[in-house]
């Protein structure tokens, strides 16, 4: 184990005297607790540079990536598409998936798109606004698992691998993915990949065990810990590399950089923090999917977030796991940082039983610390302070007048 706790973290966040924060501090091994804290400082140029602060961080610490896989995939999805420019296509096209092993699933229409139709930019925007399921089915299908690891790993990322869609798949199901089409208008092919395979072997040697209990895939408890050992893994560091990667492509080495066009920046800027209240398309129900819905570190009771700040970011929750990587804004008072931090909530160690504590552990504590970190930072001096401008989106904006029903239940 390589356990590192930064004596500055731990004690910006013990001298805030927050109970609820102090007492995960105090329980952070059983909570699974890691946080980093990325302190962010421009030169006068206005180059950034970063310095990454640690509490409980383990590489070797599993925790279900849940949602934050979507994060990845979207990044490699826009970065094949630009090798298939050539071939005619782009983010926008319209795209199917045929069933080409057993178990697959078909798709050719998207009820939630302004055309009816599925489309790579259509998966990302659902991905990312409300975190929902399916689109990462289909980034996942496109890419093919074996493209999707040797990329990862390319790039530097060699602990992470990605190999289960969010479908109740056996692990040679998952090695296969769907032939793809991409359409003209006129509903003819463009460009058509065939079904994949993967051949690459998977480590699965690092065996994780956890809880003291499951419910199994028909509902009965079986008295085991629950097996993550063939389950998706996404380390938190390269989850903030990952973003960061992203957002200050010269911050990192060449071969950690997506290749993407301007468009495929402007669109990831745009996606990554807009709220589901500004999105026409898909028409979420603003009520039950608000501002603060998929931004952990300022999910309070009144749902908004402040109106001079924006987050760029990434959730993802499962099996009592809560996870949120965050690049945090603040135009008015110049202010910029990334948060990334995950925990463990399952007091009864059942797992797959829906009785975790997000409500009263994890969501409160997640919240609370990013205020903790919100507001340190808002006080912490600087020698330059950043142009942010850079990250000032043009969002879009719901018609007032649209009066298309909106979705009030999403796979997530």
């Amino acid at each position: 184990m390589s356990q590192r706790t930064d004596d500055f973290l731990k004690d910006i966040l013990i001298k805030a005297g927050n109970d609820s924060v102090n007492m995960l501090i105090r329980n952070a091994e059983a909570y699974r607790l890691q946080i980093i804290y990325t302190e962010i400082n421009r030169d006068k140029n206005n180059n950034p540079s970063f310095q990454n602060y640690y509490f409980n961080h383990d590489p070797d610490l599993y925790f279900n990536p849940a949602s934050m896989v979507k994060l990845p995939l979207a990044f490699i999805a826009l970065e094949k598409l630009k090798k298939l420019q050539k071939k005619g296509v782009n983010k926008h096209m319209p795209l199917v998936f045929d069933s080409s092993y057993v178990g697959q699933k078909p798709l050719y229409t998207d009820a939630t798109s302004a055309d009816g139709r599925p489309s790579i930019a259509h998966f990302i925007r659902r991905a990312f606004l409300v975190s929902e399921n399916d689109p990462y089915n289909r980034l996942y299908q496109f890419i093919g698992q074996q493209e999707i690891n040797r990329n990862l790993h390319r790039k530097g990322y060699e602990d992470s691998r990605i190999v289960r869609q969010f479908m109740s798949f056996t692990e040679e199901q998952n090695r296969h993915t769907n032939a793809v089409r991409f359409l003209n208008e006129d509903g003819s092919t463009i460009y058509s990949q065939p079904p994949a395979y993967n051949s690459d072997s998977i480590d699965f040697s690092k065996v994780v065990l956890l809880g003291n209990a499951h419910y199994d895939s028909s509902d009965s408890l079986v008295n085991a810990p629950f097996d993550f050992t063939k389950q998706n893994n996404l380390p938190l560091e390269d989850l903030q590399q990952l973003l960061q990667s992203v957002l200050f492509p010269a911050s990192v080495p060449k071969k950690q950089r997506f290749n993407f066009s301007e468009d495929d920046y402007s669109f990831l800027y745009r996606y990554l923090s807009q709220y589901p209240s500004e999105t026409p398309y898909p028409k979420y129900d603003a009520t039950l999917f608000y501002d603060s819905y998929a931004k952990f570190f300022f999910r309070n009771k009144d749902h908004r977030v402040p109106a001079n700040v924006r987050v760029f970011n990434k959730v993802g929750w499962a099996y009592g796991f809560l996870t949120d990587v965050s690049y945090v804004v603040d135009f008015e008072n110049k202010v910029e940082y990334m948060l990334a931090a995950n925990l463990y909530v399952n007091s009864d160690g059942v797992l797959n039983d829906g009785k975790y504590e997000y409500d009263t552990v994890g969501y409160p504590f997640l919240y609370n610390l990013g205020q903790i970190i919100y507001n340190y930072e808002l006080s912490r001096a600087r020698t330059f302070k950043p142009d942010l401008s850079a990250f000032q989106v043009q969002y879009e904006k719901r018609d007032t007048n649209d009066t298309r029903p909106s979705f009030k239940e999403v796979d997530n």
